[in-house]
């Protein structure tokens, strides 16, 4: 494997869409490792690679990181791709930064929590309320998105920047779970065009195999 490409530890679909679809956006030479899901439990090997054996892993020269959205905003300012992000000097910069971090630390996390306890768990192990709450929760959070969308296509700036992958992977993962039934029209039609970018078309389907896990929509009828 060479060390003069960025290479990325990936699963399908998890996380590491995030870093992917920015370097299909950006046009970065890379490379791709795809790795069965969860890999700690299929490719025990990978634990050699990045000891908490999650994904995405991300190595670039001498610098590692394992967070989705960190590594999106190193590739902005390592590689000067600023036509993707603010700089520090752009009126909005806060307002970019408070989104990278509210992809995660507010949208995905109560989502984990569902695709958790609705598929991953065993069976006997499931806990619907524990499901229905946080997904109440997530789609509770969703409310500065809702608003903000509506009279903007894009969350900073006028234009497309990695605060829309991380917000946007958040979004992708909720429709997978059957949440965007919840959506509102604008944030159904914010997603929509994302989805339709060439960079997430290629993006989105690398790693997958007929062996993949993929969500399923969770039955919500009568839970809101």
């Amino acid at each position: 494997m060479s060390s003069e490409k960025p290479t990325l530890w990936h699963c399908y679909p998890s996380r590491s869409l995030r870093p992917l679809w920015a370097m299909e956006e950006m046009g970065i030479d890379y490379e791709l490792v795809n790795l069965a899901f969860p890999p700690r439990m299929f490719q025990r090997e990978y634990l050699e690679t990045n000891p908490l054996g999650t994904v995405p892993f991300f190595r670039d020269g001498d610098v590692e990181m394992t967070e989705s959205s960190g590594i999106c905003l190193y590739l902005v300012e390592q590689y000067q791709r600023f036509d993707f992000g603010l700089r520090v000097s752009d009126p909005g910069y806060g307002d970019y930064l408070n989104w990278l971090f509210h992809s995660d630390a507010t949208l995905t996390f109560p989502q984990t929590i569902v695709l958790r306890y609705s598929q991953l768990e065993p069976p006997e192990r499931r806990l619907p309320q524990a499901v229905e709450d946080y997904s109440k929760w997530y789609l509770a959070r969703l409310k500065r998105v809702n608003s903000h969308l509506l009279d903007r296509e894009y969350l900073c700036d006028d234009r497309f920047t990695i605060a829309d992958i991380a917000v946007g992977y958040a979004l992708y993962l909720g429709k997978g779970l059957g949440l965007d039934a919840f959506y509102e029209p604008q944030v159904k039609a914010y997603l929509e065009r994302l989805m339709a970018r060439p960079a997430f078309q290629r993006a989105e389907p690398m790693g997958a195999g007929p062996n993949s896990f993929v969500p399923t929509p969770y039955p919500f009828e009568g839970c809101f």
